[in-house]
């Protein structure tokens, strides 16, 4: 396919959030200079029911199908349904997993979200979120001691973003203006 002014049906699915497949797709499509995608995306793909759905928005505007679903009977049926309707249909998982499987010698559970787990990883990014929430912009200074980083600088220097991003990460920052 040639670049060209109309845009190409990109169909995105996910058993969880999709933002796995969103991301690697996008970085994808910058590589190529004059394309236009329409993105479809289908996130909480976990059903017969709701692989339903996705198939009838596919076979309604067929294009390119990318997806991250790790329970084997939706992916045989997603990859049986696009051949029969002659889409390209990429699992975006299948050659990691299945050279982690060989090089860990061990089968994977096929459990959609597990990144997702609401484990003490997850409670301590929000608690770093809601301590940047509460420190933002000289705020709550009494406290400043619990940072594990405090920005200082002066007016519309990105700290807020910074801190954001460092929270996502379970860093606890806040920002002090100068």
């Amino acid at each position: 396919m040639t670049p060209t002014s109309d845009p190409f049906h990109l169909h995105l699915i996910s058993d969880a959030t999709g933002e796995t497949v969103q991301s690697l797709a996008r970085a994808c499509v910058s590589q190529f200079e004059g394309v236009e995608v329409e993105e479809h995306f289908w996130p909480l793909v976990r059903t017969e029911k709701s692989l339903d759905k996705v198939i009838e928005g596919i076979a309604e505007r067929p294009g390119l199908v990318m997806y991250t679903l790790v329970d084997e009977k939706l992916r045989i049926r997603m990859q049986q349904v696009c051949q029969a309707l002659g889409v390209t249909c990429i699992s975006i998982l299948d050659p990691v997993i299945a050279q982690m499987a060989t090089f860990l010698g061990a089968k994977s559970r096929g459990q959609p979200g597990r990144q997702h787990a609401l484990d003490a990883e997850y409670f301590s990014r929000i608690d770093a979120m809601n301590y940047v929430l509460t420190h933002d912009d000289g705020q709550a200074v009494g406290s400043l001691d619990e940072a594990d980083i405090v920005l200082v600088g002066v007016s519309r220097t990105s700290k807020t973003p910074t801190c954001i991003y460092l929270a996502n990460r379970g860093i606890k920052a806040a920002n002090v203006p100068f």
